[in-house]
Order: C-alpha cells, then structure tokens, then sequence
C-alpha cells in the first residue's frame, strides 16, 4: 500500500472515531420511535429519486418491519436522529429477509444449509448530517456490522443501487453475487453483494476500528429478542428461534 493512502486512511479512521464518541445507537422499540424511521427513509428515498411520492409520507413494509427477525435500529448524533437502517438476521429458507424476493436463487441454498446471513436494508440518513458529517456512512452502517458478530453470521449481504457498490467493495470487500436486477417499488438495478464475515472481519477492524465493538454495546442493541442460534444436529436447518417477548 502506498504510504500516503495509509496516512489518509488512518486520518480518517481517527475522524470517524472521534464523531463515535458523540453517537447513539439505538434499536426502535416504541411506535413513535419506529414512525420517526419511517419517515426519515421516505424522505431518503425520494430525495435519491427511489422511490414514488406516497400520501402517508413513510416508508413501511409491514410485512418485514414487523417480523421477528428484524431490528430498526435508529443512529444519533448529539441525541438527534441522524440515520437508520433496518436489520434482518435469518438462518432458515422461512425467515423473513427483504433481499429473498428478487434474489431467492442466490441466497436459498446458503439458508437450506443454515447459513446465517445478515441483510441490512433500508438505509437512510437525514441530509443536513450527510452535509456536515462525511464520516456518516461508516457509522449509519455501524448497526449491521455489530449484528453480524452478535448473532456470529456466516454471510453479510447487502442489496443496493448499482452506483453504490465501489463504497461497499472497498470499505468492506463486498463482492456482486449476480447481476443487478430489477426490483418491486425502487426506481434504479438492484445488485446483490454478500462478504464471508467472519473471513473479512479482522481486516475491517483494523482498517476501520470504527466497527469495533464491546459486547456490552452489542447486548443492549439486540439482546432482548436474541435468537438462538445452534448448529446441532437436532435442529438441521439451523433455524432462529425468536422467543415471545
């Protein structure tokens, strides 16, 4: 690597973790709470051109919004809400996951072998923090990457605007699966790209220490629905089970 790419690379590592220290995450929990995510990806997705204008000015996906498999976590800054980005974790062809529809031949048979895999979607940050943080993607995705090493996934995946992907290959190592396809309700090609998280994580950390993370941190992000994972021979599709709240 050359050495001034490291030298700026290692100075923006320090500004990311600098902002960190003013940053909240949180997992939505309330109905006013998941609503002001709602909104703040409705205004997202039409400020990108993704998406049609609706009356109701949000943004929700009952059916997977609602599943037991997924957390709107919600990120502020100086206790503002600056983005969100909803969080599917799914080890079993009947767990919820918004990538499935249009790629179900790509990911079906890592889920039939019960792979976990991570789908983060529905990202979306408010623009006057995306104006004034250019660190805001690192710490916006920040949510995704904890729950990958809390429920020790296999796979992270990500379905995004083909413009997107030169930010996810190089920052994470993400690689297409396919072909950008057309899909339901966004105006743009979607691509498929997934990483072999466990292979890819060191690297990232070290690159990014941004993504490191206590455990701590990690349990009062997702621990009050924790699926349980097992790879026993008993439970052969390597199933989530969500237990009742």
């Amino acid at each position: 690597m050359d050495a001034g790419i490291g030298r700026t690379t290692s100075r923006f590592s320090d500004r990311v973790l600098r902002l960190l220290e003013r940053v909240e995450h949180r997992w939505a929990r309330t109905p006013l709470e998941k609503e002001a995510a709602y909104r703040l990806r409705y205004e997202a997705y039409i400020r990108e051109g993704l998406i049609e204008p609706r009356l109701d000015g949000q943004l929700y996906d009952k059916a997977l919004d609602d599943s037991p498999n997924a957390w709107i976590t919600t990120t502020f800054i100086d206790g503002e809400l600056a983005s969100t980005v909803r969080v599917h974790v799914a080890a079993d062809e009947n767990d919820a996951l918004p990538s499935l529809g249009v790629f179900s031949d790509v990911l079906m048979p890592r889920l039939r072998m019960g792979r976990v895999l991570v789908d983060p979607t529905r990202l979306a940050a408010r623009l006057e923090f995306a104006k004034r943080f250019p660190e805001l993607p690192y710490i916006a995705l920040r949510p995704a990457w904890l729950a990958g090493e809390y429920f020790e996934a296999d796979f992270g995946l990500v379905s995004i605007a083909e413009h997107h992907q030169a930010f996810y290959r190089r920052v994470f190592g993400y690689a297409p699966w396919c072909e950008p396809r057309d899909y339901p309700n966004v105006n743009c090609k979607i691509v498929c790209m997934g990483i072999d998280f466990p292979a890819v994580r060191p690297r990232v950390e070290a690159r990014y220490p941004v993504f490191r993370s206590t455990r701590a941190e990690r349990d009062a992000l997702f621990s009050r629905r924790t699926p349980q994972r097992t790879r026993l021979p008993a439970s052969p599709t390597g199933q989530l089970h969500i237990p009742a709240e």
